[in-house]
């Protein structure tokens, strides 16, 4: 699904430049549950950046899905990020005068022109159901809670069917209780075939993925698989024999 080879992008500010990412090699196959870690200035957020079409390298190869997406231009990005790509911020980055239903139908409006409104709606209310937010679709975002809002955002990233959810600190604006309700959403969509590439700085949200790469000084120092996901405290007591 991404194929990056040799990944590097410098910043130029002033007369200094900033080697963001330094000679970055990843393989993520469809399918993938990736979590990308590292400090501040580690390099992650340009790595999302790049893995989200939204800025494009100063040299080496991203291929995405069978398109070499390196060179591409801003208008060629954007479709490819529009047909391939859904997003969910820390944020939760929703219109704030727009119900949820509309808030979920917005990526159809965009490389979807002949896509009829009862199709779009249709389509949105279906991944609110999907999320567990049916009945709240007509709710305005000051009307739901912080989970509920990024629900809406993980509904919006769905409906056009991405090949890879990119979720960047997805959690980072929620309580415990809630930030497990929402990442049990990215391990069903996980589960269901979909590649989800979780960005984050905590250890706890990464051990839900199945695999952690580790970024720092713009290169990866860790690469690795989990083959079987951690079991909570409370599975291992629900497992004990009773006595």
């Amino acid at each position: 699904m991404i194929e990056i080879r040799d990944l590097v992008k410098v910043y130029t500010l002033g007369e200094v430049d900033v080697r963001a990412l330094d000679g970055v090699s990843i393989s993520i196959a469809a399918g993938e549950m990736v979590a990308i870690m590292g400090p501040s200035g580690s390099g992650k957020s340009t790595l999302m950046n790049l893995l989200g079409c939204l800025d494009r390298p100063t040299a080496g190869r991203y291929v995405l899905d069978g398109i070499d997406v390196s060179g591409l231009g801003p208008d060629a990005r954007a479709e490819v990020r529009n047909a391939k790509i859904g997003f969910v911020f820390q944020s939760f980055n929703l219109l704030a005068r727009t119900t949820a239903l509309e808030n979920v139908e917005l990526p159809l409006l965009y490389g979807h022109e002949g896509l009829l409104a009862g199709e779009r709606d249709r389509r949105a209310r279906k991944v609110l159901t999907r999320v567990g937010l049916s009945g709240r679709e007509h709710h305005t975002p000051s009307q739901l809670s912080g989970g509920q809002q990024q629900r809406v955002a993980i509904a919006r990233a769905l409906i056009t069917d991405p090949a890879i959810v990119l979720a960047d600190e997805p959690t980072g604006n929620l309580d415990t209780k809630t930030s497990e309700d929402v990442l049990s959403i990215f391990q069903e969509l996980n589960d269901q075939g979909k590649t989800v590439l979780l960005i984050t700085h905590e250890s706890d949200i990464a051990a839900h993925a199945k695999r952690t790469i580790v970024l720092r000084d713009g290169r990866i120092v860790a690469d690795e698989r989990i083959e079987q996901r951690r079991v909570s405290a409370r599975d291992r007591v629900a497992a004990e024999p009773k006595r």
